[in-house]
């Protein structure tokens, strides 16, 4: 087998392992060029689509913490990847709760919105398309029963569904949360190198999937839009789950994006690139220590 061949299998082995696609899908892609060796799992294409899918991941992963189904970390089971756009299988029990978490909500009793900021949802055929008005930006998603329609959240507690009332554009409060979000940290550089790590992230969802083998749940959150952080007990180590991330890509750095001194300490699983970064650290079982309480109680 020659080096070129041989690397193109590679390619595609960590594809698959990445996205859940067939092997010979993978394959092809490594023949036209679309996936390499050192980035086997393709990109969003533009700035617009990598944002939409980071505020998709950060949504996600505050909403779902701790209540996951196995393999679904942030609800998804398979990632279609390309540069264009993003197609993602939904897991059949939490389909409704995904998208409940991603429409966009006005809180009129405490203020502040919920959900990503000028997402709208839309059927198009058997599959369902959440877009961005603000921006030419959308992920189609799919269910494994191709009749499913979901149950969407209607108007309830002091919540305003602002896709319901603002079809075409961004209600204010919407539009002054995409500003913040360029804006955040106070850092514009970092915040488009976080896009690019959390937007590799969703197309990746069979990686992180594992986290959930053991209970069907972990620990998801992010602090102040600006990282995520996955803890999880009782399937593989975390430091064998860093290379797996590592080896699809997930921190190979873009021309554009420059490498940046660290402004604090390193800690171990943290997948740092352009000063941003995903941290995955495996936890202390709390089944496990359950258990051995109620045995030394008996």
């Amino acid at each position: 087998m020659s080096r070129r061949t041989d690397n193109r299998h590679r390619a595609a082995t960590i594809c698959r392992e990445a996205t859940g696609l067939p092997h010979h899908t993978c394959l092809k892609w490594a023949a036209a060029g679309l996936i390499t060796r050192e980035q086997p799992v393709p990109d969003a294409g533009t700035a617009a689509q990598r944002t939409f899918e980071a505020q998709m991941v950060h949504v996600l992963a505050d909403a779902l913490r701790d209540d996951q189904r196995q393999g679904a970390l942030l609800g998804f089971t398979r990632a279609v990847p390309g540069g264009a756009g993003l197609a993602l299988d939904l897991h059949p029990g939490m389909a409704d709760r995904v998208l409940g978490a991603l429409l966009p909500r006005l809180d009129e009793v405490y203020g502040g919105t919920r959900g990503v900021p000028g997402l709208r949802l839309a059927p198009q055929g058997r599959e369902w398309v959440v877009r961005s008005v603000a921006g030419d930006a959308a992920v189609r998603l799919r269910h494994p029963d191709g009749d499913w329609r979901p149950t969407l959240p209607d108007h309830a507690d002091g919540l305003r569904q602002l896709w319901r009332r603002n079809r075409h554009r961004p209600h204010p409060a919407e539009a002054a949360d995409l500003s913040a979000w360029t804006l955040r940290g106070g850092d514009p550089e970092r915040a488009a190198a976080q896009d690019w790590l959390l937007s590799r992230v969703l197309r990746r969802p069979q990686l992180l999937g594992v986290t959930t083998s053991a209970h069907g749940w972990a620990n998801t959150y992010t602090h102040n839009s600006m990282d995520l952080v996955v803890e999880w007990c009782c399937a593989l180590e975390a430091a064998e789950l860093e290379r797996r991330l590592r080896r699809s890509g997930l921190a190979h750095r873009p021309p554009h994006i420059r490498e940046r001194p660290r402004d604090r300490p390193w800690f171990a699983g943290e997948i740092a690139m352009g000063g941003a970064f995903v941290t995955v650290r495996r936890q202390r079982c709390p089944v496990g220590d359950d258990r051995l309480r109620e045995r030394g109680a008996a």
